[in-house]
């Protein structure tokens, strides 16, 4: 092996590394300090309680609000991404001409560009002032909002993913639903999808896992207000949030109150680590394989 390889296979090993120990100090940072939180409050409490206070006199560490803020925006997200992304890959595939693709394409790809905290202002300016006057109750901070422009934000995840799925099916595949009599239509979604849905389901996983670690849209349109909830039209408060609220520098460090954004942490990190697995066991077990 020539001297030039070994460099750059020891470059390669040192990159793997230094990627395992990164999140190994991460892990040990979340672990370490929610230990000391836990011997505290139990975990018990922790994950059963429905009131989540500890700033307040009246300390509550429930973390239930938090999810049920997070997972709300989640889905009012993945209800906006979803039908869109899906439908924006079928068409790029099935539809498209060449030409149309190659401009529709990069332009989808400019909103995974524009920085999240225009989203969270667009989200606070634009869209809830427009909601309101549809939905004269909405509040000024709402998870409504916040959820839509979250979706908006993580369509070119879904449509990307789901376009390579579907442009990695055989082209045989679809010749013979033509060859059968389907229309365009209904090969599209009769076929196509179906045999690329492995990897549609894994682009819909991975946008879920992003959305529920998205900090400043939520940050600016949602609000601070942790509430057990599934009402949008509501300010609420996701688990993100809540860790910017308390990282700005109000709280004493090596507090209890403090270490409360380890635990929440821990539990976002445990969020996003079963999804991304998920994800990859559901792209292992059910991926189809053609010859």
């Amino acid at each position: 092996m020539r001297v030039s390889e070994k460099i750059i296979e020891g470059l390669l090993w040192l990159s793997a590394v230094i990627t395992i120990l990164i999140t190994a100090g991460i892990i040990w940072v979340l672990l370490s300090e929610s230990i000391s939180f836990f011997q505290v409050v139990s975990l018990a409490e922790f994950l059963t309680e429905d009131e989540w206070t500890p700033l307040f006199a009246e300390k509550e560490f429930g973390i239930l609000p938090l999810v049920a803020g997070t997972l709300l925006t989640t889905a009012i997200a993945i209800a906006v991404a979803l039908p869109l992304g899906l439908t924006i890959a079928v068409y790029l595939n099935e539809y498209a001409h060449a030409r149309m693709k190659q401009i529709v394409k990069p332009m989808l790809e400019v909103l995974a560009t524009i920085p999240t905290v225009v989203y969270g202002f667009f989200a606070l300016t634009v869209v809830t002032p427009f909601l309101q006057t549809l939905i004269p109750s909405l509040a000024g901070f709402n998870a409504l909002s916040a959820g839509i422009v979250m979706g908006i934000m993580i369509i070119p995840m879904i449509s990307s993913l789901s376009e390579d799925a579907i442009s990695s099916v055989p082209r045989s595949l679809r010749e013979a639903a033509y060859g059968m009599g389907s229309t365009r239509l209904q090969t599209s979604f009769g076929v196509m999808v179906p045999a690329a849905s492995s990897g549609i389901v894994v682009s819909v996983i991975l946008a879920i896992s992003r959305a529920v670690g998205e900090t400043m849209i939520v940050a600016i349109a949602a609000g601070q207000q942790p509430r057990l909830t599934l009402n949008p039209l509501v300010p609420i408060e996701t688990i993100t949030t809540y860790i910017v609220q308390v990282s700005l520098g109000d709280v004493p460090q090596g507090s209890l109150e403090y270490k409360t954004i380890f635990a929440a942490g821990i539990t976002l990190f445990v969020f996003t680590f079963a999804l991304n697995n998920l994800s990859f066991w559901i792209k292992k077990k059910y991926q189809e394989k053609y010859d």
